[in-house]
């Protein structure tokens, strides 16, 4: 997920994971109290998720045509979105929904969901850093810490991760040490984003555990909760 810090020094930008969704042109990140620019601005051009990764494997998952159904019947893509759908609702609400509204009203509205090899909900997160003053609680890690809990064990084979925004450098390394198989996010995030975005940290070769990942799964539906969220704490 992101964070308010600005871009780092030292990693690759331009990176991209490609999805399903075509090549996803997110703005200038989420942060900074001010509503993202223009997607269609020249100078985003080099941020724009799709262009390959030093070190990494290649465009993680099935290209556009191919790969989409699952032995079920039930389209891929389908399912993910379905999926995205419950992690947008679990950003809007939290885990818990308190009697006087929504938890974490001063935290960035991002929402993660890790279902099993079988498809179950095994725990949802949101994010939480400002209600915890936690600098780890992200939803992400929050999900991941949950359903370790429940099961028993930390390793989480088999699960998919979906977040409504592409996960940060430390969400990144917990998906790749939680041996999560798959992670699926909506918002590209150019400025702290570690799935392809500014750095691709989850298809480095250098790593023993290499998730698949999917970006721009119901993007728009997730850009209009930050946009929301930011214009309502920019400055008057």
């Amino acid at each position: 997920m992101a964070s308010d810090r600005s871009a780092g020094d030292g990693g690759p930008a331009g990176a991209g994971t490609g999805g399903w969704v075509g090549a996803a042109r997110s703005a200038a990140g989420w942060t900074g109290g001010a509503e993202p620019a223009d997607a269609t601005d020249p100078a985003l051009e080099g941020l724009r998720p799709g262009q390959p990764t030093p070190g990494a494997v290649g465009r993680a998952g099935p290209g556009a045509d191919e790969g989409l159904v699952d032995p079920t019947g039930a389209g891929r893509r389908q399912r993910y979105e379905l999926w995205m759908r419950r992690a947008l609702e679990v950003a809007v609400t939290g885990p818990d929904l308190p009697a006087d509204g929504p938890a974490g009203a001063d935290d960035i509205p991002v929402g993660a969901v890790l279902y099993g090899p079988d498809g179950a909900e095994l725990a949802i997160g949101r994010n939480e850093r400002e209600l915890t003053q936690d600098p780890t609680a992200h939803a992400e890690v929050l999900a991941l810490r949950r359903a370790a809990e429940r099961l028993g064990r930390w390793r989480l084979d088999g699960c998919t991760l979906v977040v409504t925004l592409e996960p940060c450098t430390m969400c990144a390394g917990a998906l790749v040490l939680a041996r999560v198989s798959t992670v699926v996010f909506a918002a590209w995030e150019p400025k702290t984003g570690a799935v392809g975005s500014l750095w691709d940290v989850v298809r480095d070769r250098r790593l023993n555990h290499r998730p698949e990942a999917y970006g721009g799964v119901l993007e728009a539906e997730s850009a209009v909760l930050l946009r929301a969220f930011f214009k309502d704490k920019a400055p008057s």
